[in-house]
């Protein structure tokens, strides 16, 4: 098939929205209008034979990119061997394979040497009701510590843990109880490591012990919050306070994993040892598979059948995740992420010093995870929702697609593919300079 030709001529985005309107919930999100027909790489073509370059990659789901070759040919390969069995019912050795794969990584990661065990899910959301109930269950403790501005999943009580209440949380309790929230370091708001600390001792103080606590759960760098990365010295100070009242440190990895940051696991770079690391998103190229990995001698004081799932750890997921870590090391796309995100904070900055003075406010990045606040008139809180909708709808009338992010949707983010050629990367940048410009004037 030619580029640009649609696969199906009788389809149409606009016949689709029809369709989709009629079939499926208003409350799926559906902002784009695009109605994909293939990808490739860092390309998408719509039924209607339109290209754009996918600055989106899934949410963040494809580090290695659509389709790639070696993700794919190892789906094929399990699909010829088994598709399902349930690992509680017939192991298979993917499955086993994928765990070692990973405790090694988030062992040599901490650098300690520490054992780790994994277990394996199908969404983030998942993963993370699963942690808070493996913590709650090792410390006999009921209480959860997340922070303002996270995302941590739908479900009920990964919506709990969410640190946003529109639209994630409205209309939808009540939720599940003993859930606290403290403020998150951000200095380009004026929070820093220190004050977010005492906070958290405030919250000891007066809200609930730390003797009740089981565990935190925290983003290294906030996806959906705004990609805004939590300080080292935060995270160490975090990890102490944790150690020395008996609370497990949670690290949520579901959007920041997989060399997206520049490391395999963004708490890497902070030095901390997570007793419990929740990952999912790029773990499996697009297929639908998550993991919580755990310090062994935790783990092992969960009950024979306390733990399962009939999905968790399909064996097609799991090749294709096996097949995603060869991608990441034979690629170099740790390495990769770090001039990507170089790059793009290069054009944002200049942007940013010329046609968006005054509205692009902080560029920050960490790895290829990379985000601009936009505001008005400079000033850190005034989000300027518009103008990051208009540049986002603009871009994508040009043939770039990406997302926004924050409190108020006023952070424009990329998930840029981490196998993106550097042609076309810039052909990508290029784009989003002439739509900010078209917008901003």
């Amino acid at each position: 098939m030619a580029d640009g030709q649609a696969s199906n001529e009788f389809l149409s985005n606009e016949l689709m929205v029809a369709r989709r309107n009629d079939a499926c919930p208003m409350g799926l999100p559906s902002k784009s209008g695009v109605y994909a027909d293939r990808a490739e790489g860092a390309e998408l073509w719509d039924v209607e034979g339109k290209r754009y370059i996918d600055f989106i990659a899934g949410i963040g789901v494809l580090n290695v990119g659509h389709r790639h070759p070696k993700v794919v040919q190892a789906i094929k390969d399990q699909v010829d061997k088994v598709i399902h069995t349930c690992f509680g019912v017939a192991q298979y050795e993917p499955y086993v394979a994928l765990a070692e794969r990973l405790n090694k990584l988030v062992s040599d990661g901490a650098g300690n040497g520490t054992a780790y065990k994994t277990m394996f899910m199908n969404t983030g959301s998942e993963a993370t009701e699963h942690v808070c109930k493996f913590a709650r269950r090792i410390t006999g403790r009921p209480g959860l510590l997340a922070f303002e501005g996270a995302f941590h999943g739908r479900t009920l009580l990964a919506t709990a843990l969410t640190g946003k209440a529109v639209p994630y949380k409205v209309g939808f309790g009540p939720l599940p109880s003993d859930v606290y929230h403290a403020p998150y370091p951000d200095a380009y708001k004026g929070v820093s490591s220190d004050g977010a600390l005492r906070c958290i001792s405030h919250i000891f103080e007066t809200s609930v012990r730390p003797e009740d606590m089981a565990a935190v759960i925290i983003e290294p760098v906030q996806g959906e919050g705004g990609f805004v990365p939590a300080p080292h010295d935060f995270l160490r100070g975090l990890k102490a306070l944790c150690e020395k009242h008996g609370i497990l440190f949670v690290a949520d990895e579901v959007q920041t994993g997989f060399a997206r940051t520049g490391r395999m696991f963004a708490i890497e770079r902070s030095g901390v040892e997570p007793d419990f690391l929740v990952c999912a998103k790029s773990i499996a190229g697009g297929l639908p598979l998550s993991a919580v990995i755990g310090k062994a001698e935790l783990f092992d004081q969960i009950q024979p059948g306390g733990m399962g799932s009939t999905y968790g750890g399909n064996p097609v997921a799991c090749a294709a995740a096996l097949a995603v870590l060869d991608v990441i090391e034979e690629e170099g796309l740790i390495e990769r992420a770090e001039k990507i995100g170089a790059k793009v904070e290069a054009r944002w900055r200049a942007i940013a010093d010329g046609v968006g003075k005054g509205v692009f406010g902080d560029v920050r990045r960490v790895g290829a995870m990379c985000g601009v606040e936009l505001v008005k008139d400079g000033d850190p809180d005034k989000p300027n929702t518009d103008a990051a909708a208009a540049i986002q709808t603009k871009a994508r009338e040009m043939g770039l697609i990406f997302l926004t992010a924050g409190k108020k949707a006023q952070v424009i983010r990329t998930h840029v593919p981490l196998t993106i050629p550097d042609a076309l990367l810039d052909e990508g940048l290029d784009i989003f300079e002439e739509a900010t410009k078209a917008v901003l004037g």
